[in-house]
């Protein structure tokens, strides 16, 4: 069964990842588009450098090309972030890129984009999925690449320019240049190389990569930007005196930073360190958006400059979709992804990169001490994390005394409410809180505590896991 969660269709390479379900999902998808008439709207197709993804590519290509649809192919290995552009610029009523992300690398999938380039909703995923069900191998029609490409039915773009070239004019590009500042980049053998180290160089940052070669196996790590895979970028930037280290997923849409010192700065902080640099040192306005995993300082940030902040279930397409409604300035969350208000409609992990060595020159100040001076002002929060992978036969278990049940351990601290939008997530009278959610891309339970302190943090944490026997 093809299922889409929060981040697209992702599946093990061999079991569920083959070709004749990417050729059920791409027929799906054309017959929508044949239903909705806007078959020749144009339908860009990107790939990350992820085993088979090439491949995959030109099998969607192929058979939405033998359905009459207009495919623009991007005929090499690119970052999610400059598909969704130039989707948006072309204005596709749908696109896709084959990536799995910041999954392990015996993992592909496909990420699909509507209107806008912005993440597909439930709705389109939902409707994508009747229509596989509808469908047998022998309903696709198909037509081979190279003849397509040469009677015209496939075109092939290449828009890495364009895309650069956005983010270059919409930073300041001459207060880069003025800062040289000494930048280490590890994109975890994903996509995120050539276009980051291009904007950097026009800014004449000093700029130096690793693993940035082809690895089908990602080194043998998550392509997941975090304090633990990045291990290396942590120990360099300390001991070759780099400004900041940045480490990029697997397709470049989600961002890991390093200070200056070689601390891993976490998500969380990052949105804190953008949204507050936009208001308090460029003179921005506007609301922001997170996911309920997020941290709630961004809420005191927004209070103090007389903006809102938006609460949505996690998957960037809620935080898309509230963006659009409210016009807020910036939308992330607490696993590494965001944008801000007039950049494409989704996560990007070069372009926010980018705005953080703005940030970095603009203010003349390190990113520890940037980190300082918000939580001088506005207080400290510590987030601690905790995944529990589960046995198959323990999911309905676990989802029916979180979600039926719905029952809850003693956590020893006074609860102000409790949410089940998305998860199962407990508000504290203190302003801390607690959330249990089952992962919408991998086989996990999620567990995220914010508490005024580490120790409180790891706690909460520590409670749920016991609670829920993980």
């Amino acid at each position: 069964m093809i299922q889409f969660g929060t981040g697209g269709w992702r599946a093990l390479i061999g079991e569920e990842f083959t070709r004749d379900n990417v050729r059920l999902i791409a027929q799906a998808l054309a017959n929508i588009l044949n239903q909705e008439g806007k078959q020749q709207s144009g339908f860009v197709i990107g790939y990350d450098r992820r085993f088979l993804s090439d491949k995959a590519a030109r099998w969607l290509a192929e058979v939405l090309a033998a359905n009459g649809i207009n495919v623009s192919f991007i005929d090499k290995f690119v970052p999610t972030p400059v598909v969704m552009f130039k989707a948006k610029q072309m204005d596709c009523a749908y696109s896709a890129c084959i990536t799995a992300s910041h999954n392990p690398a015996d993992y592909n999938g496909i990420k699909v984009f509507i209107q806008g380039g912005r993440d597909a909703d439930e709705e389109i995923t939902q409707r994508i999925e009747s229509q596989i069900a509808l469908l047998t191998f022998g309903d696709v029609y198909s037509v081979d690449f190279d003849h397509a490409v040469n009677d015209g039915l496939i075109k092939i773009i290449n828009p890495m320019n364009e895309f650069v070239d956005s983010i270059i004019n919409f930073i300041d590009i001459e207060a880069i240049k003025a800062a040289n500042l000494r930048v280490l980049i590890d994109p975890m053998f994903g996509v995120a190389k050539n276009a980051l180290q291009t904007v950097l160089i026009n800014g004449r940052c000093d700029v130096d990569v690793i693993h940035d070669g082809k690895n089908p196996d990602f080194g043998g790590l998550m392509p997941s930007p975090n304090a633990t895979t990045l291990y290396r970028l942590k120990h360099l930037v300390a001991a070759e005196g780099y400004d900041i280290g940045i480490g990029t997923d697997g397709d470049a849409d989600r961002l890991g930073i390093i200070d200056e010192q070689g601390h891993f700065i976490h998500p969380n902080e990052v949105l804190l360190l953008l949204y507050y640099y936009l208001l308090e040192y460029k003179g921005w306005r506007g609301s922001v958006v997170r996911n309920i995993a997020t941290t709630h300082l961004l809420d005191k940030i927004a209070a103090e400059y007389g903006e809102k902040s938006f609460e949505v279930p996690v998957g960037f397409k809620h935080i898309s979709a509230q963006m659009e409604a409210a016009d807020a300035l910036l939308g992330g969350e607490s696993s590494g992804g965001l944008t801000i208000r007039g950049h494409i409609k989704g996560k990007d992990g070069v372009f926010a990169s980018s705005l953080l060595i703005e940030m970095l020159s603009v203010t003349s100040k390190t990113l520890s001490q940037l980190l300082g001076e918000i939580y001088d002002r506005y207080g400290y929060a510590y987030t601690a994390e905790g995944d529990c992978s589960f046995k198959p036969e323990q999911k309905q278990r676990l989802y029916d005394k979180l979600y039926v049940q719905r029952q809850l351990p003693d956590f020893g601290v006074a609860i102000e409410r409790v949410s089940y939008d998305d998860g199962a997530k407990v508000y504290f009278s203190n302003g801390g809180w607690v959330i249990a959610r089952f992962s919408g891309t991998e086989p996990l339970l999620r567990i995220f505590s914010e508490m005024a302190d580490k120790p409180s943090a790891q706690n909460m944490v520590k409670i749920m896991k016991h609670f829920l026997a993980l």
